[in-house]
């Protein structure tokens, strides 16, 4: 497949904007060029009308029109970027109005819907603007979107970002901040609130959101809640001796669910090289094989297994080292990101559309020109076969001053441009 133009639309806030991050580097490593559209921007701005103390329906209108700005911003960078797909993430700002233009304007979409299908219904709503719509969940799911007007969904489980969660040496200080026996790295979900108070005797941590008002895990709660960043994670995990790893649930009566999705912490956790108990998942075998994880399926089993795992660090290490082999072979971004361009060469017809943007070097230059365009090119981190129009978008990406050549590029796009409209 040639180098595709991708933008990835990102949500204003929430879990799937790490992913979303992380399925824009993925892309880039596969040698597409990928712009990023970038939500959290407006997040302030939009957060800040809750403030103005208004009525809920005028609180509703104004937050609805604040979307159809930011929707309206991800069409003009679709305009100026021309994409040959637009990826968008759950909970991204795209409304109806926005998906059917798109639609009409023969741009191609796709959402990776990385949420729970039954806490999370949305999809409703928005799945049929889509041209490609890929889930963490199997059936029903699937078919419920093929009854409501969507047949190109696609499978696509979470991953791990291996130059980015990958095992790491800490220091003394990161060691002391970051490490104990036990951990867990997560919002305080019911299910897991309950299962956590059994663990109080033990070394354990808790990082994350959404753990206040629970006396007895608040003393275990660290950076008195605040949220934990991605890099703070990879080194929470890496410290850690025990990483639980309980799918969340907003009930609490069944402790472990035993649910369908796979988290992302799963993978994550894998790639670090770093030991996990998971609760088993109805799709996690398809993921990883016997021996490559260490998994639980009631809390009984979960006690016994901490206490066991404790005085067994070379069994630990040699499953941890397995399930990062198994990450490394098959469940990485780029893995996903490749699978999901595959499925909508497959399913959209004409896809990717080969255009009529020739390479740089389809014409004969003038020797000192021509060697000129070469050192941009290495400078730029460009192949030789480079369009004029993924030139021009990687000169636009670049900070400091301008080179002659520079210049002079820019113009002529600019200078196309306007012929164009006269035309």
């Amino acid at each position: 497949m040639k180098n595709l133009r991708i933008l990835v639309v990102l949500p204003l806030y929430g879990g799937s904007l790490p992913i979303g991050r992380y399925a824009a580097s993925a892309l880039k490593s596969l040698g597409h060029m990928v712009e990023v559209f970038e939500a959290p921007d407006f997040n302030g701005a939009y957060e800040s009308l809750k403030n103005l103390r208004v009525t809920g329906d005028r609180l509703d209108y104004l937050q609805n029109s604040f979307l159809n700005v930011v929707s309206q911003s991800v069409l003009a960078k679709v305009e100026t970027f021309e994409p040959d797909l637009v990826l968008a993430m759950a909970q991204a700002p795209l409304n109806h109005q926005a998906l059917k233009r798109l639609r009409r304007d023969g741009v191609t979409t796709a959402m990776w819907f990385v949420e729970d299908h039954r806490l999370f219904t949305y999809w409703k709503s928005f799945a049929p603007f889509y041209d490609i719509f890929a889930v963490i969940q199997k059936e029903p799911f699937i078919s419920e979107l093929g009854k409501i007007g969507q047949p190109n969904a696609l499978y696509l489980p979470l991953a791990a970002l291996p130059e980015f969660h990958r095992p790491m040496s800490l220091t003394p200080v990161e060691q002391r901040k970051f490490g104990s026996e036990v951990s867990f790295m997560g919002a305080g979900y019911p299910n897991r609130r309950a299962a956590f108070r059994e663990l109080v005797n033990h070394d354990f941590k808790l990082w994350g959101t959404e753990w206040e008002g629970d006396h007895v895990l608040e003393p275990l709660v660290q950076m008195r809640g605040a949220r934990v960043t991605p890099e703070e994670c990879v080194k929470i995990f890496n410290a850690t001796r025990i990483n639980l790893n309980l799918h969340s649930s907003v009930q609490a009566r069944e402790l472990v669910t035993h649910g369908d999705f796979v988290n992302p912490r799963t993978f994550e956790l894998a790639a670090c090289g770093a030991f996990q108990l998971v609760d088993r998942r109805t799709l996690l075998d398809e993921a990883f094989a016997d021996g490559e994880l260490a998994t639980f399926d009631s809390m009984e089993e979960l006690l016994e297994k901490i206490d066991y795992f404790l005085e067994k660090q070379e069994e630990c290490a040699e499953i941890a080292n397995k399930g990062r082999e198994r990450v490394l072979k098959d469940h990485t971004y780029q893995t996903r990101m490749a699978a999901l361009l595959d499925f909508t060469a497959e399913r959209i017809e004409g896809w990717p559309s080969q255009g009529n943007d020739e390479s740089l070097f389809g014409a004969d230059y003038p020797p000192e020109l021509e060697g000129e365009l070469r050192q941009l090119l290495g400078r730029l981190s460009l192949p030789e076969d480079v369009s004029f129009k993924d030139l021009v978008w990687s000169l636009r990406q670049q900070e400091g001053a301008l080179t002659d050549l520079d210049t002079a590029i820019l113009f002529l796009d600019e200078w196309q441009k306007l012929y164009a409209k006269r035309s």
